[in-house]
């Protein structure tokens, strides 16, 4: 990924709690010279001060053939902003836009392991819907285990992490304040995001 030094995110911590806050990302592989992409979502953790990435993919999904081959894509890239020139204190200027986007590049594993993938559902579900695990403890057994195996688990260890933040680190503060005012009345999510972002950036 481009990345000039200005926009350029160093931070372990700062990249995994993005993706923790923007987990649906997009796994890229290549099969005959092709690239394939499937949107998955991922939990993440600090594995001995590594990041690893864990998710599943369906059974009828053939991706995950190919996943401990080669070199794994994952990106994760959410909010993002159209940037008017009208922010700007010139009028020489052209419209961007303002965004976040991670990119991590590992090894894949298989989890094979029957209690394993279960225990990945389970980290699953509360991760997004803990109140559902009440319900998923009182799932016969069987039926768990029957429906683990429509399932292909797996795990990423991350050797290459790309993170970006364009978040007009170019521009003066006067601008900078302009878009940030401009984004935070915006009804749109993503904006309003974007400019929480750029808030943090100033401080």
């Amino acid at each position: 990924m481009y990345i000039p030094k200005s926009n350029i995110l160093t931070d372990k911590h700062e990249a995994i709690d993005f993706i923790k806050k923007f987990s649906f990302g997009a796994i890229i592989t290549s099969k005959d010279n092709i690239p394939v992409a499937t949107h998955l979502p991922f939990l993440v953790e600090l594995r001995n001060d590594k990041i690893v990435l864990t998710s599943h993919f369906a059974k009828a999904n053939e991706q995950w053939k190919d996943i401990e081959e080669k070199k794994v894509l994952i990106i994760f890239s959410e909010p993002h902003a159209y940037i008017s020139p009208s922010n700007y204190e010139k009028e020489l200027n052209v419209p961007t836009w303002n965004y976040i986007s991670i990119h991590t590049y590992g090894n894949g594993k298989l989890i094979t392991d029957s209690d394993k993938i279960i225990e990945l559902l389970e980290k699953t579900i509360n991760n997004y819907e803990e109140f559902y695990m009440k319900q998923w403890n009182s799932l016969p057994n069987d039926y768990k285990v029957n429906m683990s195996k429509g399932i292909v688990a797996f795990e990423i260890e991350v050797d290459d992490l790309q993170a970006k933040k364009k978040l007009s680190q170019n521009k003066t503060e006067t601008e900078q304040r302009n878009i940030i005012n401009t984004l935070s009345k915006s009804d749109n999510s993503n904006e309003k995001s974007i400019a929480d972002y750029m808030k943090k950036e100033q401080k």
